[in-house]
């Protein structure tokens, strides 16, 4: 089993708060995170039909049933669940008490909003990251096609097969349980038009009229996407230094073998796809997403492109520093990489921290303008 660097986050808010709730998207390793840390604890999935009818039919019954707490895989299944734990807790306040998982964010967080507010510690738990696995990871178009989700290495699936089966599923469960979308075929057309669009701006017309629905269908369609975590939205940095900007945000995948199961990409043919560049994009981008919620860093991200086309890939503040991020697939680094870095810096000025280059190759360079680091390094980006 692979070791999980959310790992120490989870025990630290079971060691805090009364209840842990994890969520994120299906097969991202959440229920056997938590059955690893809280052995102690009867482990209970809503996903069997016994267990759910219990939970809806005597669910003060179903929640005391155990004296040391209870872990709870899937709980959107019984959402209502979370006002009955909130009375629990409030009478009995011991740390760590009940464990719960679940795969959507919509109802899970209005829930928890409405009933466990001060009473929850929240974890997101994503596919693997880069340095989780980094005893398996071997080359760059290996991972871009193969993506991080856990049965993917724990198990001898071909990427492909298992894609399929995951879409399937995901499709005619989740999205059906978010949303009533009465053509599921329709649906998944749209994910193939986004995937086609990774690392692009969002332009919703043209959506509407690829998709054949209107804008407001597909906004909410947006919203399934990232409340399964699918999809996140990457918004622009509006600092002044350039009075023209633009305001729309960028869309990425969270996992790069989902998103090559969309576009029909083949292993052999992904050197070669003019999509390489974006999907790389999407991997280091989402990397660093994963970082920061694995370690609860806080960080805010965006992307910076002004009205001349001149953009930084991703932008992170710490400390009141504005850090960009130009993201390039190549495996040698060539002098019009760092273009756009230089150009920004001149419009940055002093509230600009260390500038880095992230790219396909190996080695580590520190530049008097910028610090290069190898894709398979960019934990390094949070250590200045």
């Amino acid at each position: 089993m692979y070791k999980r660097e959310a790992e120490k986050l989870v025990r630290n808010l079971a060691s805090s708060y009364p209840v842990v709730t994890i969520t994120g998207p299906r097969q991202s390793g959440k229920t056997t995170l938590v059955r690893s840390i809280f052995k102690d604890k009867q482990y209970i999935s809503l996903e069997d039909l016994d267990q759910q009818a219990f939970a809806k039919e005597d669910p003060r019954g179903f929640l005391t049933q155990e004296k040391n707490g209870l872990l709870i895989d899937e709980i959107q299944n019984c959402p209502d669940l979370f006002s009955y734990i909130q009375g629990i807790v409030d009478r009995n306040k011991k740390s760590g008490y009940f464990i719960v998982t679940g795969s959507q964010q919509f109802g899970l967080l209005s829930k928890i909003s409405q009933s466990l507010a001060g009473r929850t510690g929240l974890v997101e738990l994503l596919p693997f990251s880069l340095s989780e696995i980094s005893t398996e990871v071997k080359t760059v178009d290996k991972v871009l096609y193969k993506g991080l989700y856990p049965p993917l290495y724990d198990k001898n699936f071909k990427p492909h097969i298992w894609y399929e089966d995951y879409v399937k599923t995901y499709i005619e469960r989740d999205v059906r349980q978010l949303v009533n979308i009465k053509n599921l075929s329709m649906f998944q057309k749209f994910l193939t038009l986004c995937a086609a669009r990774v690392g692009q701006l969002v332009n919703y017309s043209e959506l509407s009229n690829a998709a054949g629905v209107d804008i407001r269908t597909v906004k909410a369609w947006l919203s399934v996407l990232e409340a399964s975590y699918i999809i996140f939205l990457l918004k622009p940095h509006h600092r002044n230094f350039s009075k023209k900007l633009i305001k729309t945000p960028k869309l990425y995948f969270y996992d790069t073998g989902l998103l090559c199961y969309f576009i029909r990409l083949r292993k052999e043919d992904l050197l070669i796809s003019s999509y390489r560049g974006a999907i790389f994009e999407s991997l280091i981008v989402s990397e660093c997403y994963k970082y920061n919620k694995n370690y609860r860093m806080n960080l805010d991200f965006y992307f910076w492109r002004d009205n001349k086309g001149i953009e930084i890939d991703l932008l992170f503040q710490k400390r009141q520093k504005l850090f960009p991020i130009e993201i390039k697939s190549g495996k040698t680094i060539q002098n019009n990489f760092f273009k756009n870095l230089q150009k920004y810096n001149q419009y940055s000025g002093k509230n600009r921290g260390q500038s880095f280059l992230v790219y396909g190759g190996d080695n580590e360079q520190k530049r008097s303008h910028c610090h290069v680091l190898p894709w398979k390094k960019i934990y390094k980006l949070f250590s200045f």
